[in-house]
């Protein structure tokens, strides 16, 4: 063989052998997820839904294309997810469009990247589809972007229901819890020392979160309020007694009936200042040494450290109850008609008996009944939670398999 010829024997070899490579590849998932940190319940749809494309599609490449992200909430993915990838600035983005084979729009009160899915879908051409989301409406906007997704699963029956009402076109249209429910992160280094210092013995406290009906993000924010914001907080202001007595009720008779502790915790930046000023400053005198008020926000792991070593849940607020359900610890929720539909996520996982509409006043002494219940037979009642859990993921296992089937081969 001549040179020529073993220099063209050569390159043809060489395109082969990448062509080769390329076609076995692994496939490439871009999410987009992680909305906001100032809400652990935000901060958990993400590695909810990294744990189970590396548990069902653990050949998948993922890279996570953030809304919102700080160094703690990347530590925090990065220890756990050594093989997850980032795209936050301009460049990477542009890059993770040419680089990956699928956008998968993750767990949310909403379309909430409707825009990031547009984008994908006129830039690239390439499939997408939507995980585990809560739908309130439909409009001009997002009904495209609906119709073209190789799959839209609903985080409660309601949405699914809206969305078949509305006519969405989208071939598979399915009910998917929301991915917090997959959460399994663990921070004990914090948290017990924490647990240790404030005498909250495995099994034995209650965890209590509050909220107000509307979020005062111009708090957390620290921005000026809107007339919006105006309106939402006199609906705060006019209620919170309303709603937080119902619950606190509940809490003093736990305190009373079991002799055991209360830890009244946030979820949201807001929530310190709430439960101390709803719970611990409107408590009897001879039940507030078994409060304990946490002051300071934490983040994902942390707290989930903490409720698994606890009795139960009683929570104003919907995600703390779902990481503890997926973690096989029972919860109790209590809702109002401003929160979205994804309440009925409670009802649609086998736990209908544990979710209470604070806008009903009969509900009031039902949570205060379900509280001494679940205190009295805790194994029954964990019994009850790992069987939600058990169905949630199931359901979360059944959509990741329709999302490898719409992967390109």
């Amino acid at each position: 063989m001549d040179r020529r010829s073993f220099l063209a024997a050569g390159l043809a070899a060489a395109v082969a052998g990448r062509a080769a490579t390329d076609a076995k590849r692994q496939p490439r998932i871009l999410l987009k997820s992680s909305w906001q940190t100032v809400n652990i319940g935000d901060i958990a749809h993400t590695p909810g839904m990294v744990r189970l494309l590396g548990e069902y599609l653990p050949e998948a490449e993922v890279t996570l294309w953030p809304n919102s992200i700080g160094p703690p909430e990347e530590a925090m993915l990065r220890a756990n997810f050594p093989k997850l990838k980032f795209a936050r600035t301009a460049d990477e983005v542009k890059a993770a469009f040419a680089d990956n084979d699928f956008l998968l729009h993750g767990s949310g009160p909403s379309l909430v990247a409707a825009k990031g899915v547009a984008d994908w879908k006129a830039k690239t051409k390439k499939p997408y589809g939507i995980l585990g989301i809560t739908l309130s409406a439909v409009d001009d906007a997002t009904r495209p972007l609906f119709d073209g997704a190789g799959f839209a699963y609903f985080r409660d029956t309601i949405s699914l229901q809206l969305a078949k009402d509305k006519g969405l076109k989208c071939p598979v249209m399915d009910f998917s819890p929301d991915a917090a429910f997959a959460v399994n992160l663990r921070d004990d280094a914090k948290a017990l020392p924490y647990l240790k210092a404030n005498g909250l013995e495995d099994g034995q406290f209650l965890v209590a979160i509050p909220r107000y009906r509307n979020t005062p993000y111009w708090l957390i924010r620290k921005k000026a309020m809107t007339d919006i914001d105006r309106a939402k907080d006199a609906t705060n202001q006019k209620l919170k007694e309303h709603d937080h007595a119902m619950v606190r009720d509940a809490l003093v008779a736990f305190v009373k009936e079991t002799g055991r502790k209360v830890l009244v915790c946030p979820e949201d930046e807001s929530h310190m200042a709430i439960g101390k000023e709803m719970f611990i400053d409107k408590l009897p005198a001879d039940v507030r040494d078994k409060f304990v008020w946490r002051p300071n926000y934490w983040i994902t792991d942390e707290a989930v450290s903490v409720y698994a070593r606890s009795l139960g849940l009683l929570s104003m607020d919907m995600h703390s109850p779902i990481m503890a359900i997926g973690n096989g610890i029972p919860a109790i929720h209590c809702r109002f008609k401003e929160q979205t539909s994804k309440g009925q996520m409670w009802a649609d996982i086998g736990l209908g008996d544990w979710l209470f509409d604070l806008d009903k006043e009969t509900d009031g002494a039902n949570i205060t009944k379900a509280v001494l219940a679940l205190a009295k037979d805790p194994a029954a009642a964990r019994t009850k939670a790992a069987g939600a859990a058990a169905f949630a993921l199931g359901k979360q296992k059944d959509a990741l398999a329709v999302l490898k089937k719409a992967l390109p081969a």
